[in-house]
């Protein structure tokens, strides 16, 4: 009997979570460049005017999720006022997020991950190229895309060892000078942003 009622309710839950089950980005048509709803509405109100565009319209569509997973990731590294990387094929990058390092390959699920002061490494066949990034955000695309932007990406082997150790000390000096909490938290930045300089040359 009470075998009978667990099954008839975990059927019962089963089918319930199946119907309210939210799509994933991978199951969604691709998308198209106009905003259909919006121009729907918009007709309705104001039948006699055509309506403004928005800014989807100027977007290209999303791509069609691969049937097969390909063998490299496209990557894209871009700054605010630089392109580093530009649609370039890799086998594989870690990316300094928030959660951890994370690496991602090609048919990686679609992401977005907060990114700390750390490294970048670009995996290439046996050639592994790493940047210093400030900050950021990646965005891992379903189509093997991954968008990595950041304020600042500097390679590793262009980082003075010296000034880093000079910076480190400076931040820890006005911590311990600090007399409002603005000036500690400014300070403790400098002092995260330069601890992972530092680990990012000693590592």
């Amino acid at each position: 009997m009470l075998r009978h009622g667990s099954r008839s309710l975990f059927n019962r839950a089963s089918a319930t979570s199946m119907r309210w089950r939210r799509q994933f980005s991978t199951d969604l048509p691709v998308e198209t460049a106009e905003d259909t709803k919006f121009v729907e509405s918009w007709k309705k109100m104001n039948p006699n005017m055509d309506p403004p565009k928005t800014p989807s319209a100027y977007m290209k569509p999303r791509p069609p999720t691969p049937a097969n997973i390909p063998s490299k990731l496209t990557v894209n590294l871009v700054l605010p006022y630089d392109s580093v990387l530009s649609s370039k094929e890799v086998d594989m990058v870690i990316v300094p997020a928030t959660t951890g390092q994370m690496g991602v390959l090609p048919g990686h699920v679609a992401t977005i991950a907060e990114l700390k002061p750390g490294i970048l490494s670009v995996h290439e066949g046996n050639d592994v190229t790493k940047y210093f990034l400030s900050s950021g955000f990646a965005f891992v695309h379903a189509n093997s895309v991954a968008d990595i932007i950041a304020i600042e990406a500097t390679p590793v082997d262009r980082l003075d060892p010296n000034l880093v150790q000079k910076g480190l000390a400076d931040f820890q000096q006005k911590l311990n000078t600090a007399s409002t909490d603005a000036e500690k938290a400014e300070a403790q930045i400098g002092i995260d942003v330069h601890s992972a300089l530092n680990a990012a040359l000693t590592g």
